[in-house]
């Protein structure tokens, strides 16, 4: 007759497998989410009012990180990236992680870009900005966007560090495309 276990000793042989299974499943799910966040879809929280109103202090988006691997920023899109080392304002965060700004791609590479008369021309042409808070407070004379930059400009054209202030950005500066806001609950929807 062979050895039988007693039934704390089968209950608890159990139990040490049930904990393995979690912490194994929870391991796998760990690694999965750290995957996906770091090569498909990340979060952001909007710090500032410069994309006021189409995005605002607080608003949570989601930005994919795979769009701009099949395709090049156009004109109109909504991009995270991270500041140029020469952009006043660039800051980190309690990890030493530099803070992504958000903003909207105006001009791309060989564009001809100017703010006059309180509008923003691309290629001589004004551009319809229905989403902005209020027209340019400035002037800027015509530029030629270099090879590989970008302008970026926020929708609250009077109070937003970008382009117009710091110059153009490196097209390897951006992140992600913007493509969701998920918080707060009655702003849920597509940024345009």
């Amino acid at each position: 007759m062979g050895i039988q276990e007693k039934p704390e000793e089968i209950h608890n042989g159990r139990f040490v497998s049930i904990i393995k299974e979690w912490i194994k499943t929870i391991l796998i799910a760990l690694v999965v989410s750290f995957a996906f966040k770091a090569t498909v879809v990340q979060s952001y929280e909007v710090p500032t009012g410069s994309m006021e109103p189409t995005i605002m202090p607080g608003d949570r988006l989601l930005a994919s990180r795979l769009t701009y691997h099949f395709r090049d920023p156009r004109p109109g899109d909504i991009i995270t990236f991270i500041p140029p080392e020469s952009v006043p304002g660039r800051k980190t965060n309690f990890l030493g992680q530099i803070i992504p700004f958000v903003k909207r791609v105006v001009a791309v590479e060989g564009d001809l870009i100017e703010v006059r008369n309180q509008e923003v021309y691309r290629n001589h042409v004004p551009r319809p900005e229905p989403y902005i808070n209020e027209p340019p407070c400035y002037n800027l004379p015509p530029l030629r966007v270099p090879e590989d930059k970008l302008f970026v400009l926020g929708d609250n054209r009077c109070n937003s560090l970008d382009s117009h202030i710091w110059g153009f950005l490196p097209r390897k500066a951006v992140e992600a495309a913007v493509f969701f806001r998920f918080w707060p609950i009655n702003r849920i929807g597509i940024p345009k």
